[in-house]
């Protein structure tokens, strides 16, 4: 079932969207040669522990992972691109590092995701990494009243096509707002036209990520880390929006 939320309770997952924001650009600094993974958790949990936030992610046991899962961020190196485990890895030169976080706050979540390359960048990273940010550029502009969860889709895939990108369908956006995952799913495929018509007061996340060369993915042993199943590079970005009459609103984004 789809909750619509009010421009008060919008306003609420906005206060903790800025709280995601803001970590996420400190560990984008942080993200350098010789970092190790565990350090990032370290201060994504201390950041947590001062703002009086909840983390979404510890004790989360869902169907497809094996839980519960006992961290606060996702970092995902290279081929992973989900759900990775922060584990003891120092960064190395050239690492293509995905930092995905959702967080509650008074009892309101928000969800963002960034990659980053550390050091020496390759041109075929930052081509991937763009094609995400830009496929996230093209599903806000959409996300309209009337328009429907299928132009959000399109409008990714549309994205990574003209970049050669393939597209996996498995894994993609969805609702969120008193919980980390609620309804409607939003795939980074479909058809224009098509699904769940858009309104005010719908909040969503919007995550399309790609990876270079195919849309298969396999999981770790570890039960949770998703990676390209060919070994390719892979990237992620993720907003948290509402659909407002004014038009989407972006609620992760740090002032």
């Amino acid at each position: 079932m789809v909750e619509l939320k009010t421009p008060g309770e919008i306003a609420r997952m906005e206060v903790t969207g800025r709280f995601v924001a803001e970590v996420l650009a400190e560990l984008r600094t942080r993200a350098q040669v010789g970092v190790n993974l565990l350090e990032l958790e370290a201060i994504v949990r201390e950041r947590i522990r001062e703002r009086g936030a909840v983390s979404c992610y510890w004790d989360y046991s869902p169907s497809f992972g094996r839980g519960p899962f006992r961290n606060t961020i996702c970092l995902s190196v290279n081929d992973a691109v989900l759900h990775g485990l922060p584990f003891d890895y120092a960064l190395r030169d050239g690492d293509v590092l995905t930092m995905d976080m959702a967080v509650g706050i008074d009892g309101w979540v928000a969800d963002a995701a960034t990659t980053v390359i550390v050091g020496t960048a390759d041109p075929e990273d930052v081509r991937l990494v763009r094609a995400t940010e830009e496929a996230l550029e093209a599903a806000i502009a959409v996300a309209l009243p009337g328009n429907r969860i299928g132009d959000i889709s399109a409008a990714i895939a549309a994205v990574a096509r003209a970049a050669g990108y393939p597209v996996n369908t498995e894994f993609g956006g969805h609702g969120l707002g008193r919980t980390m995952h609620e309804d409607p799913h939003i795939a980074n495929d479909g058809r224009a036209g098509r699904g769940y018509k858009l309104q005010p007061g719908l909040t969503i996340a919007i995550e399309p990520w790609f990876a270079r060369t195919t849309d298969r993915v396999v999981t770790d042993p570890d039960g949770w880390t998703i990676r390209s199943a060919d070994g390719s590079r892979t990237a992620h970005s993720e907003h948290t929006i509402a659909v407002t009459a004014d038009g989407p609103r972006i609620l992760t984004r740090a002032t």
